[in-house]
């Protein structure tokens, strides 16, 4: 009994699991895995030369200088066209003005005025009244546009209300005048309402005319 217990005090405990030597290079790896382990540090930047960043610098400043002066040069476009055509709204409503004074002119016969002083003397008062409107407009940049019958029709100045079949006119050229136009400098107010000649019945045909507003 004594000699067993002995030998039992005498043998000497585990200490691990078999095996459990052979888990730790696989934990290491797993981490590994995961980029636990620390990598190699970056190597700083190299630091900049002077000449490089006055370079820099002076190329930025350039680009700022540029985008200021398109910008100025735009605004004083802006302006310069906002000043030319300021007048514009205030000028269309003196077209029907115009227009009033010119047919009240057209409807005064020749005879009548002969025959009647009165009416004579009040057709002369239109017609002042008429070209001192005029001479407004003109001061202002506002310009008649009256087409004369032969003249070549232009889309960007008149508006064709009609065509004629003709064989005097050449087709495409105006053959009369129902309304005058008018301009503001470059920029037109109103077209000139015309008709517009067209090549007679079994000629050759000519490019038609659009006459749709």
């Amino acid at each position: 009994m004594t000699d067993s217990t002995t030998n039992n005090e005498d043998q000497e405990p585990e200490t691990g699991a078999p095996g459990q030597d052979d888990a730790a290079p696989e934990t290491e790896t797993a981490e590994q895995a995961q980029g636990t382990e620390p990598g190699p540090e970056e190597a700083p930047a190299a630091p900049r030369s002077p000449e490089a960043e006055v370079a820099e610098l002076k190329e930025r400043l350039l680009r700022a200088v540029a985008e200021t002066e398109n910008l100025r040069r735009r605004a004083e476009r802006e302006r310069e066209e906002t000043a030319k055509y300021a007048v514009t709204g205030f000028a269309r409503d003196l077209l029907n003005v115009a227009d009033n004074l010119r047919r009240a002119l057209q409807n005064i016969a020749p005879e009548l005025r002969a025959k009647d002083e009165a009416l004579n003397t009040l057709a002369d008062g239109v017609e002042m009244t008429e070209r001192e409107l005029l001479k407004v407009f003109d001061k202002h940049g506002i310009q008649v546009v009256d087409p004369q019958p032969g003249e070549k029709f232009d889309h960007n100045f008149h508006q064709a209300m009609f065509e004629v079949p003709s064989a005097d006119q050449q087709p495409g050229t105006i053959v009369s005048v129902m309304q005058v136009g008018y301009a503001l400098k470059e920029r037109l107010l109103r077209p000139a309402m015309v008709g517009v000649a067209k090549a007679l019945p079994g000629e050759e045909p000519e490019p038609k005319v659009d006459t749709k507003v």
